[in-house]
């Protein structure tokens, strides 16, 4: 990697039209340090249950990422009433194609185009990551076409995922069930799951940790995830089902617990001394070059 890791940029802000649709455009803000790269480049996925929120969300931890070097494309895409399940997906897969196909003029390269989300996002992340060259996910056409460009990714962050939907979902009725107090938050996913989703056969089938439980042939590229330890709306004994499943079929994974810290950490305590270390993981792991680095569990 020719650039400094731990240099600070001057960044450029834009929006542009990465997708086009018959109900509209689709767009990404593109957040791109000034100089001379070749620099990690991150297509970043919003949170939001599946059904809310846009690329503006994480706004913050963007800008952070690109003073330091890291290009970022938050991508906006088809989210319930408009479009459930795999539509987010296939603008996903797109997306990436879409970023390594353009990642020169974004001062990057192919081989260094990245995924990264939080929440339902982290979610949508490693799935799309695990699942490049899944035919329903890869049906938009990319112009030109060029058979050699496909979605598979150099790396995934995921911060505090959904990593297992059906599971949350459950747990989400368990928890309504039992009566309050339990997170405000589970009284708006539940619906949202059900909107995005449609019913638990789907859920089960876009589950991350239960396709490697069923053995599913995926992609497993190096992945880092972030989580709080009192985080309570993403269940922590999901995310160890998934570490071991993911360890069991070779992939590397870095896991780093927040102490003390609920979900959305760092975007709801951007000044915080957790928000502050998380990034900086997430740069470094970016920019770590594939093969030189020690990833482990």
């Amino acid at each position: 990697m020719e650039h400094q890791v731990h240099a600070t940029y001057e960044i450029k802000i834009d929006d542009v039209v990465y997708l086009q649709h018959a109900s509209g455009p689709l767009l990404a803000r593109l957040y791109l340090p000034q100089g001379s790269g070749p620099f990690p480049l991150v297509a970043e996925v919003h949170g939001g249950a599946w059904c809310r929120g846009g690329r503006l969300d994480e706004d913050g931890l963007n800008q952070s990422l690109a003073r330091r070097g890291i290009a970022v494309a938050a991508l906006d895409f088809r989210m319930p009433p408009h479009a459930a399940y795999p539509a987010s997906l296939m603008d996903i897969n797109y997306g990436v194609r879409w970023l390594k196909t353009h990642a020169s003029l974004l001062k990057s390269r192919p081989e260094l185009v990245s995924l990264m989300g939080t929440s339902s996002g982290g979610h949508q992340a490693i799935l799309a990551a695990m699942r490049p060259d899944d035919p329903r996910y890869a049906a938009l056409s990319l112009p030109p076409v060029s058979a050699d460009v496909d979605a598979s990714v150099a790396r995934v962050v995921m911060c505090w995922p959904v990593i297992d939907p059906l599971g949350r979902y459950r747990y989400a009725l368990e928890l309504q069930s039992g009566g309050k107090p339990y997170p405000a938050g589970i009284d708006r996913v539940v619906p949202d799951h059900e909107k995005f989703w449609g019913n638990e056969e789907a859920m089960s089938e876009g589950s991350p940790v239960r396709i490697l439980e069923r053995g599913d042939k995926v992609a497993t590229p190096p992945a880092l995830c972030l989580q709080g330890d009192s985080d309570l709306m993403h269940p922590r004994a999901h995310l160890e089902r998934f570490i071991a499943a993911y360890k069991r079929t070779g992939g590397a994974l870095v896991m780093r617990w927040f102490a003390g810290e609920a979900e959305g950490f760092i975007t709801k305590k951007p000044d915080s001394a957790s928000t502050a270390e998380a990034i900086e993981e997430i740069v470094r792991f970016l920019s770590a070059e594939n093969g030189e680095d020690t990833i482990s569990l």
